[in-house]
């Protein structure tokens, strides 16, 4: 038997091992943000994650954060600058930040400008600006002139703020946020739960995330392919938004769709495939409503419905659970649905609604901005 100092001091090394036994670390999941860098802010303070200084303060936490970092609110520009330099903040402090591809960050990368607000643009403004967009009007109305038109010069610029040429061109390829959105995952996975803007459609059939990942990014790169290769041929110009480069492409189809089929060389008919690729574009997986980034499937299925889809979903992904952002969610709570094997997160923090969702091993629970909501 062991003597009684022995007992005490095997007592003392078992409770030491408990106190000492390496917890899950925190992954904390927030949603959409759409500019509102206050809502941002203040929610991860609430949740430990930085300080009043907006300095890491969460040690070794991982921030997930859903995309739809920008458009609607006014601090769209200030929102990807205090992420990406807190992305580079956490890991010198043991933290980790992660953040997914939104429809919006898309949106703003091949210039569908439907939800940038005036702030946006003005957030871009210099010195300099003016000139910028008396030099595009110039360059559009040179173009037009060649495809004989005459440009409308007040309608341009009021459908051309100041501002919009600089905001183009920071979300090109080669452009500060452009060239950081263009290397965002869809999906992240972060121990055995994945995160991502809308949900995996399982009528999609993708074998894996890397898949998933692999296809949006894919999609990216070849629309930038198509819209460089128009540029060049002097078919458009950089700063053309979506719908001016499909107008384009259009035209240019009608004119290559004219020439007889036997007048017809190999470099006219590449020049018409690539062309083809920009107008299939609501196909694509990055913009259709049934892919990652549009799906609202979790939200709208019954529990019938989704019940077996997702547990089929969960077992092929070998993990426990999906969050997902994109549809906000009524009275500004976080929703769990189908066993817990989805959590949706989207509380419209535009609208002052801020929320996070904390992942601490099995635990879990929802942090607001005045007090907490456990789910297990």
């Amino acid at each position: 038997m062991l003597s009684r100092l022995a007992r005490v001091a095997l007592a003392f090394l078992l409770l030491t091992a408990a106190v000492q036994r390496p917890q899950g670390e925190r992954i904390i999941a927030v949603g959409d943000v759409h500019g509102n860098l206050d809502g941002f802010t203040s929610i991860l303070q609430s949740a430990g994650l930085i300080d009043q200084q907006r300095q890491w303060t969460g040690g070794k936490a991982t921030l997930v954060q859903l995309g739809d970092l920008v458009d609607r609110g006014p601090k769209s520009r200030a929102v990807l600058d205090f992420i990406m330099t807190l992305q580079n903040e956490a890991p010198r402090k043991g933290g980790t930040v992660l953040v997914s591809l939104g429809n919006h960050e898309v949106m703003n990368v091949i210039g569908d400008m439907r939800y940038v607000v005036a702030a946006d643009y003005e957030s871009f403004l210099d010195n300099r600006s003016e000139q910028r967009r008396t030099a595009a009007f110039r360059d559009y109305s040179s173009l037009e002139t060649r495809k004989g038109r005459v440009a409308d010069q007040v309608a341009w610029m009021n459908a051309h703020p100041l501002g919009f040429v600089e905001h183009r061109e920071a979300y090109g390829p080669q452009g500060k946020y452009g060239k950081w959105l263009r290397g965002l995952p869809v999906i992240n996975k972060v121990e055995d739960s994945i995160f991502l803007h809308g949900g995996i459609n399982p009528a999609l059939n993708f074998k894996n995330i890397d898949q998933l990942n692999s296809a949006v990014k894919n999609e990216l790169q070849v629309f930038d392919k198509i819209t460089r290769y128009m540029v060049d041929r002097g078919l458009a110009l950089p700063f053309f938004t979506l719908d001016e480069f499909a107008q384009a492409a259009t035209e240019e189809l009608g004119r290559t769709k004219a020439i007889k089929p036997e007048e017809q060389t190999p470099e006219s008919r590449a020049h018409t495939q690539i062309l083809e690729g920009l107008v299939q574009l609501p196909n694509w997986l990055s913009i259709h409503d049934a892919g990652p980034l549009w799906f609202r499937g979790y939200d709208r299925w019954s529990d019938a419905e989704g019940e077996p889809q997702l547990a089929g979903l969960i077992q092929s992904l070998g993990i426990k659970r999906i969050v997902v952002a994109h549809t906000p969610q009524p009275n500004g709570e976080i929703r769990q649905r189908f066993g817990g094997k989805v959590f949706l997160i989207d509380t419209a923090l535009v609208t002052g609604r801020a929320s996070a969702l904390e992942i601490q091993r099995d635990r879990i629970r929802a942090i607001y901005l005045n007090r907490q909501a456990e789910f297990n």
